[in-house]
């Protein structure tokens, strides 16, 4: 296999993940660093990709840490493995965020089904609650919208880990903020 081959199979792999909800990289980690600087990491929905510019989008709720986190720095990891296709992708870059109000934001709402918008209408997250079962403070789900964030990551390397019965491939591709692929190798697995 090419580098140029390998690489489009990550993507692809990214794209699968971002239209089917059962693809292998649909839940991926999200790294990020605290105020007291220690790494952080939690799994999140993969919601697109967009292979041509080297971007992945999330979306979580404004009052979590992980947004409070990526607001005082916005560099990033994120780590999917993909048990099918044994491929593990670690992406690095900076993400944007985009809160109730912008027209991202508005616009991504708009298109989430109810059940998905019921999500952001309760507490916020890692906020103690009084039983495990405790019902959600708001019943509308049109009450979390201001409540809901989208997260753009901008890839600037991608660390792409390929797992095999004999000779293992890892390689490293390095993007231009638009997305255009700036360098790519081979390297030890």
């Amino acid at each position: 296999m090419d580098l140029k081959t390998f690489e489009a199979d990550a993507w692809t792999g990214l794209m699968d993940a971002a239209a089917d909800p059962h693809a292998g990289f649909r839940y991926v980690t999200l790294c990020t660093a605290d105020t007291a600087q220690r790494p952080q990491a939690r799994i999140v929905v993969l919601r697109e990709c967009d292979d041509a510019r080297r971007r992945l989008t999330f979306h979580t709720d404004v009052r979590s840490p992980k947004w409070q986190e990526m607001a005082a720095n916005p560099q990033v990891t994120v780590l999917g493995y993909c048990h099918e296709r044994r491929l593990q992708l670690r992406l690095a870059g900076q993400v944007h965020l985009y809160a109730a109000g912008s027209e991202i934001a508005r616009n991504t709402w708009r298109a989430l089904p109810s059940h998905t918008r019921q999500t952001y209408s309760g507490g916020a997250p890692g906020g103690v609650r009084v039983t495990a079962h405790q019902p959600d403070e708001l019943t509308d789900p049109e009450a979390g919208e201001s409540r809901f964030g989208v997260v753009i990551l901008h890839t600037s390397r991608l660390d792409a880990y390929q797992l095999q019965r004999n000779d293992n491939q890892r390689a490293l591709f390095r993007y231009a903020a638009e997305g255009a692929l700036l360098a790519s190798e081979w390297i030890n697995p």
